[in-house]
């Protein structure tokens, strides 16, 4: 995982588990930033990570979901947190948290 994924990772990890660490607006701002993956794709970031309030589904059930193998199931969660990892969308939002 490169630098710019893993501080998005690390973003997303810590919101999932305190949803509070955030403000309304911040969490309006990760909403949109998870609209620019297709909806399949942002349902299984949401519950990977626990965003929102949703439940936080294990990597088995996404797969399930996804029919998909887990491997294939982790690979594809990667590839979407790789994509938005480089958008302006996340640079601008990563300027806001720090």
């Amino acid at each position: 995982m490169d630098y710019l994924t893993r501080q998005l990772h690390s973003f997303l990890v810590r919101v999932g588990l305190n949803p509070t660490s955030i403000s309304p607006q911040m969490e309006h701002y990760l909403e949109h930033l998870l609209y620019l993956l297709p909806p399949e794709e942002e349902e299984a970031v949401t519950h990977y990570y626990g965003l929102f309030g949703s439940q936080r589904l294990s990597l088995q059930e996404i797969a399930a979901e996804l029919e998909l193998s887990q491997e294939d199931a982790m690979e594809r969660i990667d590839q979407c947190v790789r994509k938005l990892a480089v958008t302006p969308e996340w640079q601008m939002l990563k300027r806001k948290i720090r």
